[in-house]
């Protein structure tokens, strides 16, 4: 096991990033929640679907982590994934679910093995896989969730979209910051 600091160790995040147009309608999503609400935390990323939750590890892990995942990308065939509708966790993170989410689950199955294997300083995940995209999250004003809650239920949203990349993400202590994107070059 590595010896580091808190202060020496670096947020990372491994997430998937949808492509065009996707992308932007979501980003429009989040945008009308901030400024309606004054929600904040999930504007600090780019809509995504989070495939290893931040965690914290020496600034060696981007050089040793972008190796194992340009490994494993070399694997990985393109997909489709699947977004219909919104749903909540709790009380105060609202998301667009994924609803076509089979190959999502083998790719992400793939990927946990594989770090498990090559990239062991990756924590295990607790939590059972729940692909989403979060549109706002723990700071929305609770007295705004009610009403949010039912419009939300009532709103429409759908979208197919190709996966072919995911990215690597760093903390540098003000934003989240874009480090590698590895391409599936995988045959089906």
């Amino acid at each position: 096991m590595r010896s580091y600091t808190k202060e020496s160790a670096a947020l990372y995040l491994l997430a998937l990033l949808p492509p065009e147009p996707v992308r932007q309608q979501v980003w429009e999503m989040k945008q009308e929640l901030h400024h309606r609400t004054g929600s904040r935390n999930a504007i600090r990323l780019p809509p995504h679907i989070t495939l290893l939750p931040p965690m914290r590890q020496p600034d060696t892990f981007t050089d040793e982590a972008s190796v194992v995942l340009r490994d494993f990308a070399a694997l990985q065939a393109p997909f489709e994934v699947g977004v219909q509708g919104f749903n909540w966790f709790g009380s105060r993170t609202l998301f667009v679910e994924v609803r076509v989410a089979e190959a999502l689950r083998q790719f992400h199955a793939a990927l946990v093995a594989h770090c498990a294997r090559y990239l062991p300083a990756v924590p295990q995940e607790p939590r059972p896989f729940t692909p989403h995209m979060t549109l706002a999250t723990r700071d929305l004003p609770a007295d705004q969730v009610p009403a949010l809650r039912q419009e939300f239920a009532a709103r429409c949203y759908e979208a197919t979209f190709p996966v072919s990349t995911f990215e690597l993400f760093r903390h540098n202590g003000q934003q989240w910051v874009g480090v590698e994107t590895f391409q599936l070059t995988g045959q089906p």
